[in-house]
């Protein structure tokens, strides 16, 4: 087994549901660009690229048509072998069953579980009721699907802690611990390092900081050891004033840090062999 103890994840986070052409015009939105920043991602060192999908004016979706032809324009890169992380939200307004048939559908690797209900931007509720998330959790494990349990604030470690007691999450979790939106915990490192000591024994785990919360909370992640999401679901700016050109650039910054603090990227193939991922082969 090869050591991989100085190896990070780097998660590419493409396009998300909130960021517009109007934040930054290099944002993705149609199946063959996101198609095609998912394979820049991965030439530049990502090893999982977190999918969502966009209607094509751009607003959020759930129409499967887009995430099958997204999928599919992927994994066309036969050269390509990137973890795929599709989404389980999308959007406050979507249904169960329009959250869940993608992943049950295409197979990826990893899905998100959001662990808890949050006043999402001040503005709405994103909804995560106990029913919905004990139907994906089976619905994850009945595919061989990772959860990528996402967390916003501390009750969502407790509740995804409840969940592995239930049965509903299988031990050793995966936690991707996101900072800075609004209705969650802020971008400090004192809140990382709470949250990061909150979680199970034997967790992985990664974080990311949105907005300007970006740089000092993926410095701070790899102080801690953890590993890495990018992208420009959760910032757009490449810094205070200036819109990144792609995706693939945030990628190229994470894969420099690590090495200048003396580790490395990790493959897809490392990667699936840190976070316990089963393979989907097409």
């Amino acid at each position: 087994m090869p050591d991989l103890k100085n190896k990070r994840v780097i998660t590419a986070a493409i396009t998300g549901s909130w960021p517009t052409r109007e934040d930054n015009p290099n944002l993705s939105i149609t199946p063959a660009e996101i198609a095609e920043d998912v394979y820049q991602c991965w030439k530049a060192g990502a090893a999982i690229a977190h999918i969502h999908v966009r209607n094509d004016d751009g607003t959020p979706s759930t129409d499967f048509s887009k995430y099958q032809e997204t999928i599919d324009r992927i994994r066309a890169h036969r050269d390509c072998d990137i973890c795929l992380n599709i989404t389980s939200s999308g959007s406050v307004d979507f249904g169960d069953e329009e959250r869940i048939r993608p992943l049950q559908a295409l197979l990826p690797e990893l899905a998100s579980f959001d662990a808890g209900t949050l006043n999402w931007q001040h503005r709405t509720v994103f909804m995560n009721p106990p029913a919905f998330l004990e139907k994906l959790g089976l619905a994850l494990q009945m595919c061989s699907i990772k959860p990528e349990i996402e967390i916003f604030d501390a009750g969502m470690v407790y509740n995804a802690i409840h969940y592995i007691k239930t049965g509903i999450l299988k031990s050793p979790c995966h936690f991707q611990i996101v900072l800075g939106a609004a209705g969650g915990m802020p971008c400090t490192v004192e809140n990382l390092v709470f949250l990061k000591n909150i979680l199970p024994e034997g967790s992985t785990w990664a974080a990311c900081g949105i907005g300007r919360g970006h740089l000092p909370m993926m410095m701070a992640t790899i102080a801690m050891g953890g590993h890495l999401r990018v992208g420009m679901e959760d910032n757009v700016m490449w810094l205070k004033g200036v819109k990144a050109d792609s995706n693939a650039q945030f990628v190229t910054r994470a894969k420099q840090l690590l090495e200048i603090n003396g580790l490395e990227a990790a493959t897809p193939e490392e990667a699936r062999e840190i976070y316990g991922l089963t393979r989907k082969v097409f």
